[in-house]
């Protein structure tokens, strides 16, 4: 009875099955399989793919788990079409997603039937679990070993997911495989290896890529071209040119290796990198011996590297030499870039332009990294404006200006002083949809630092955090140094301990600037504090922070401390700088320690630390203040012998000294020749004066730029004034230059001769000669007698408004006035009556000129022939 209900129960099981099977066929609609147990339904479920019965499956109602997937993948393992179809299906599943394990026996299973695109593709996938969670590598690597063993499939699965590792950056897994590989007795393809090897110097693992190379070596991967070329770029990259030179020359000895140009290049490249350019050279001469054809990267590397070194017209040259030799070759975006970024970089704009030009018409579009170059290069130059009309034309050419490029231009406006614009620009970069990063705040902020616009700075700050962007080290720097110069103790101190709760104990920088302000303020207590709290908190001090701390003792008169910084300088081992010396003899200067400046620059020759213009000037002005001129001078000429230029601070120094013992022509001279503006450029501080624009500020500022040059008293004031004075006036500023006196006014200020002298050049070459003369009545008032060179200056605005008759007056009382008139006066005045056709006059001036001995110049005939010569009298002139 038991077996016969056992049977029937069975049929009617079987029975029921069948029915499935016919309903799967003629309906649509969802079949409950519940009744089944777990073997007949991956039974049904893998006959119905093996028949190719996909959308039948689709009507089964049952749900998706790992170890359903995981059965009918093994069950399946020699049918990969409908294990694919069913792995996609599960992974369509909205509430189920599958397992690792699952994609290692489908990529096994895939790659056994050589549907490799498919397992790269499923590998893909496999690998973006890394990205959720990189600790999932080892698991991955470990049942993909399993699943090897289990199916006794081939390894080619591991060679497919290390090239593919490689290729996206997750090199640590890369590796790993590539030695387990090692390990299993399953040797790598050569393309995945140098795929593995060309990602490693990607990422700079160059210890890691000459590691590989080895390893390859011994388990038998003979190397290609491409291999050599590889690890030829990883020691050029890695600094090691030598060991490059020795590696290709054993690849070609050992294995009759034949490299090509992408190793030549390689090799230029590393030269090039180290700044070696004619032994770059010399591998461009042996591709040419080994007829191995250049391309556009050859010469492109050396246009990078003469820019590298600032000899952009050398690089030009290269690009002039290319287009001869090798016609057929065109430069492209990238390369063209390089030349313009190096004129950029240059400052030579009008080149960059014309490179820029040359470039377009060959049918070549403009790029980010052109763009972004010229930006920089005008703004380097001062020339923001023009800078903003590149931004501006990038539309044009259907690019959109970066942050960098709006940063770029911002840091440009606030450098002139112009915060408006630079807020301007910050405007329109969130109208384009572009988010102001910290680089833009901290822009800003040493913008208002740089003028000392403290209050706006402080609103910009807080604006910042309102905005959730919290500040960084950099600009609680700029923030914290723009406080100490304006005297803000107070609140710097509030921001430092803001600075130390946000968890920057270990910025170097940040206790170097809260250190140096302090020291300039002369708060050497508080300084120590901050030092003490530096080693406290683990920050190990470096050499800039012992320079300020000796720097600070110096200025504050201890000496006694600062050379106890510089002894625990030399038992840490922390070497010298020249800013540790100069400190230390200025120090010395300053409380009469003559000899001990004597020793310092014993111990400075001894040491082999070079003097640079700092010292000299120091040492020239402690000479001066001692009188001892002929040491100062002996100073001077020992700079100018060893190829050091005097800055304008220097002249000044002298200038002063000059006056002091009474040797006013000298001086007046030496002044004149400062604003001959040679001395200038290499002065970027003093540069702030004739940059600054008075309708962008006010005078206070400007006086404070200037104050804030001469520091305490080292540097005469009065001489620096005029310089600034004059400056102004050479840039046509006369208004600002009239209100900037005012301002001197007031603090005690007495103009002199040579401020008065300035002003009356400046009007009268403007044309204002009325004016001139009353500041000349105004001198007389004061006692201060003009020079011969206050009267050029009016004769010269008179000949120029065409008053002659007021000019000869002038002329004939100079002898009254105690000035006798020089080669300039005359010069002016043969100029004067030439260009009124009075060839006449002239001649007679000339005369009178050499019967008061004075010798005719180059420019005295060069005005007369060149009218005479019209009039048919050269001979006469010639005369």
């Amino acid at each position: 009875m038991l077996k016969h209900t056992l049977h029937t129960t069975a049929a009617a099981r079987l029975c029921s099955l069948f029915h499935h099977r016919s309903s799967i066929h003629q309906s649509k609609h969802l079949r409950d399989v519940s009744d089944l147990t777990r073997p007949e339904l991956i039974d049904t479920i893998c006959r119905l793919l093996v028949l190719r019965r996909f959308d039948a499956i689709s009507t089964l109602s049952f749900d998706f788990s790992d170890e359903l997937l995981n059965q009918v993948l093994i069950k399946l393992k020699l049918n990969p079409n409908a294990c694919l179809h069913f792995f996609n299906l599960a992974s369509e599943q909205q509430k189920f997603r599958p397992h690792v394990k699952s994609y290692c026996k489908l990529v096994h299973i895939l790659s056994r039937a050589r549907m490799f695109d498919e397992t790269r593709a499923q590998l893909r996938g496999l690998i973006g679990f890394l990205e959720e969670d990189d600790r999932l590598g080892l698991l991955i690597w470990r049942e993909l070993v399993r699943v090897y063993r289990e199916f006794g499939f081939s390894p080619t699965v591991f060679d497919i997911i290390l090239k593919l590792y490689a290729e996206k950056g997750f090199l640590k897994n890369a590796l790993h495989v590539f030695d387990e590989m090692c390990r299993l007795g399953r040797v790598p393809s050569l393309q995945s290896c140098n795929g593995l090897l060309s990602g490693l110097v990607r990422k700079g693992e160059f210890l890691s890529v000459f590691v590989v190379y080895d390893q390859m070596s011994r388990i038998g991967i003979v190397p290609d071209v491409c291999t050599c070329s590889i690890v030829v770029n990883a020691y050029c990259k890695d600094g090691k040119v030598t060991k490059a030179v020795e590696f290709l020359k054993e690849a070609e000895e050992g294995i009759g290796l034949e490299p090509n140009v992408v190793t030549y290049n390689s090799l230029i490249n590393g030269y090039v990198g180290i700044g070696d350019l004619r032994s770059a050279k010399g591998v461009l001469e042996l591709m040419k011996d080994r007829r191995v054809p250049t391309n556009v990267v050859t010469y492109s590397l050396f246009v990078k590297g003469y820019c590298k070194q600032g000899k952009v017209d050398e690089a030009e040259k290269v690009v002039r030499d290319m287009k001869e030799e090798n016609p057929p070759l065109v430069l492209d975006e990238q390369a063209y870039g390089v030349l313009i970024d190096g004129y950029c970089r240059a400052g030579k704009m009008d080149c960059a332009f014309r490179i820029q030009d040359e470039m377009l018409k060959t049918g070549l579009k403009m790029n980010m990294f052109i763009c972004n170059s010229m930006i920089n290069g005008y703004c380097k130059l001062g020339q923001v404006d023009e800078a903003a009309r590149v931004l501006a034309s990038m539309s044009k050419w259907k690019l959109r200006p970066d942050v960098y490029s709006y940063n770029t231009l911002v840091d440009g406006y606030c450098k002139e002083g112009n915060t408006t614009k630079a807020f301007e620009f910050c405007e329109n970069m969130v109208r384009d949809g572009i988010d102001i990063n910290i680089v833009t705040y901290n822009t800003l902020l040493k913008g208002f630092c740089l003028f000392n616009d403290i209050d706006k700075a402080l609103k910009l700050w807080h604006l910042m955090i309102k905005r959730g962007l919290m500040p960084n080290e950099i600009g609680y720097g700029i923030l914290l140094d723009g406080l100490f110069k304006v005297g803000d103790f107070k609140r710097a101190l509030m921001l430092w301990k803001q600075f130390l709760a946000r968890g920057f104990i270990k910025s170097v920088i940040g206790f170097n600037t809260m250190l140096n302000g302090l020291c300039k303020m002369g708060k050497m207590a508080e300084a120590e504090q901050v030092f003490d709290k530096m080693n406290e908190l683990g920050c190990p001090p470096d050499k800039i922070t012992y320079n300020t701390l000796a720097d600070g003792y110096c200025k504050a008169g201890n000496m006694k401390m600062a050379l106890e910084i510089k002894d625990i300088m030399e038992k840490k081992d922390i070497p010298f700088s020249i800013e540790m010396y100069n400190s230390l003899i200025t120090g010395y200067f300053r409380y009469k320690k003559l000899s001990k400046v004597t020793e310092l620059l014993m111990e400075m020759q001894n040491r082999v630390i070079i003097p640079n213009i700092v010292t000299y000037g120091a040492l020239i002005s402690g000479w001066c203040k001692e009188g001892m001129l002929d040491k100062a001078f002996s100073t001077y000429f020992e700079m100018k012998e060893k190829g050091l230029a005097p800055n304008v601070v220097i002249c000044s120094t002298i200038v002063s000294a000059l006056y002091r013992v009474g040797l006013n022509h000298e001086a007046n001279m030496l002044l004149h020749k400062i604003m001959d503006f040679d001395l200038l450029p290499g002065d970027k501080s003093f540069e702030k004066f004739f940059e600054f624009d008075m309708g962008k500020s006010n005078v206070k500022n400007f006086s404070d730029i200037v104050d804030g040059f001469v520091e305490g008293d080292r540097f005469p004031n009065a001489v620096v004034y005029n310089v600034a004075i004059a400056g102004l006036c050479k840039l046509g500023k006369i208004d600002d230059a009239k209100r900037f006196i005012s301002s001197l006014l007031q603090k005690g200020f007495i103009p002199d001769i040579f401020t008065y002298g300035t002003l009356i050049h400046a009007l009268s070459s403007a044309g204002e000669v009325d004016e001139a003369f009353k500041l000349r009545d105004e001198m007389l008032k004061k006692g201060i007698v003009p020079d011969i060179t206050t009267y050029n200056a009016l004769i010269n605005g008179l000949c120029q408004s065409g008053n002659l008759d007021r000019v000869v007056r002038l002329f004939h009382k100079l002898g009254s006035k105690g000035v006798a008139p020089n080669i300039i006066t005359y010069n002016t005045l043969i100029d004067g009556f030439i260009k009124v056709g009075n060839t006449r006059e002239a001649l007679k001036l000339k005369e009178k000129m050499v019967q008061e001995g004075i010798v005719p110049s180059v420019v005295t005939y060069s005005c007369l022939i060149n009218r005479v010569h019209k009039n048919g009298e050269m001979i006469e002139a010639a005369m």
